[in-house]
């Protein structure tokens, strides 16, 4: 059996505070562009019956039991309690949690009490601009107030995170440099006018403005890669190497081999290794496997990347820790590992290498 120590989620997003039936449940499963087909359910994905294998013990229940069955004792039990139980029963000791989700979710320090562990918080580059944008009358205001949210935000946070420049590859592919002044007062100008009626931070050189920002606080920076190759950030991940600002590429599946190449080859570059294996399911071996091929041990964090609902991370903790043991326990059966390194490796990705990326035990 390899033995791993309590896990650190290194990117989630807090759990929704409120009660759930059946269709608003299946809604938040699996990121989708509307509801299920006609007769058909988002319960039947790999996400959908790792819930239902992992999460029903947590609440009293036997393994697989049907969602209609779960979700009764979910409602009998509250939405507060159940997070409490899914949270609890995850073996998750620290979360570092994405704040900038909108909707009626639980703060950092809200899912820590939740989870009895430790919580630290990462700033979303996108709602903080938006932010400062609401309280900046003009150009030169806004920038500069910018400044200041960054290094202020830089003193509390553990890391920066950007959802947009990464998954629009004309932003950092074709432009990886910092976008000089002159460009930065125009965007900013642009995206102010829009701002006022309403217009989110899509700007290509206002994104890299806020990334390069990121860089220069030499807090890490998470990058979401979705489900695009990160192939095209290769460019930046060149510019900004040197610089001391670890990167850390999140998402990448179906392209996490790629992720985790990117990872092999620049000093300053992890890979998330736990996001696609809640999707995965039951696949969740062979894709860590996959990712255990190519990158460096020492390069790769678990992370569930629970979002809204507590199941997801839930069952990303738990479909993790199941991955991994067979992964790593089938190569030491195999003769091809000693049982000590595979705890070694296994203390590594579970924990130890997301506390050295954030320097969590220095915030203790």
């Amino acid at each position: 059996m390899i033995e791993t120590p309590p896990l650190v989620d290194q990117y989630c997003h807090g759990a929704l505070r409120t009660e759930l039936g059946l269709g608003t449940f299946e809604a938040q499963l699996i990121r989708s562009a509307g509801p299920p087909a006609a007769g058909t359910t988002f319960f039947d994905t790999q996400t959908g019956f790792a819930v239902r294998r992992w999460c029903p013990p947590l609440l009293g229940l036997e393994p697989y039991a049907a969602p209609v069955r779960y979700l009764a004792r979910r409602r009998e039990l509250g939405a507060a309690e159940s997070a409490r139980l899914l949270l609890r029963g995850s073996g998750v000791a620290a979360y570092v949690v994405d704040t900038g989700a909108a909707g009626d979710v639980t703060g950092a320090k809200e899912l820590a009490l939740a989870g009895d562990a430790e919580a630290f918080e990462t700033v979303r580059l996108e709602p903080l601009a938006e932010q400062v944008a609401d309280t900046s009358g003009t150009v030169a205001a806004f920038l500069a107030n910018l400044a200041g949210a960054v290094h202020h935000a830089a003193t509390g946070a553990v890391a920066f995170t950007c959802g947009a420049a990464a998954g629009h590859p004309s932003v950092l592919a074709h432009a990886p440099q910092p976008p000089d002044p002159g460009e930065v007062r125009g965007a900013a100008g642009r995206w102010l006018e829009r701002r006022a009626r309403g217009g989110t931070v899509r700007d290509p050189v206002l994104l890299r403005h806020l990334v390069w920002s990121a860089v220069a606080s030499g807090l890490p920076l998470q990058l979401h890669t979705g489900a695009e190759d990160p192939a095209p950030l290769a460019g930046f991940v060149r510019a900004t190497a040197g610089l001391g600002t670890r990167l850390v590429l999140l998402g990448g599946y179906p392209y996490h081999r790629q992720t985790a190449h990117l990872a092999a080859a620049f000093p300053h570059v992890y890979a998330d290794a736990g996001a696609a294996l809640g999707q995965t399911g039951a696949r969740a071996a062979a894709v860590l496997a996959e990712l255990l091929e190519l990158a460096p041990f020492g390069k790769l964090l678990f992370s569930s990347g629970g979002r809204r609902l507590p199941e997801l991370h839930a069952v990303g903790a738990l479909v993790f820790r199941e991955a991994l043991g067979r992964v790593l326990g089938g190569w030491v059966a195999d003769g091809a590992w000693s049982w000590q390194d595979a705890g070694r490796v296994a203390a590594m990705v579970a924990a130890g290498n997301a506390r050295r990326v954030y320097r969590l035990d220095e915030r203790g």
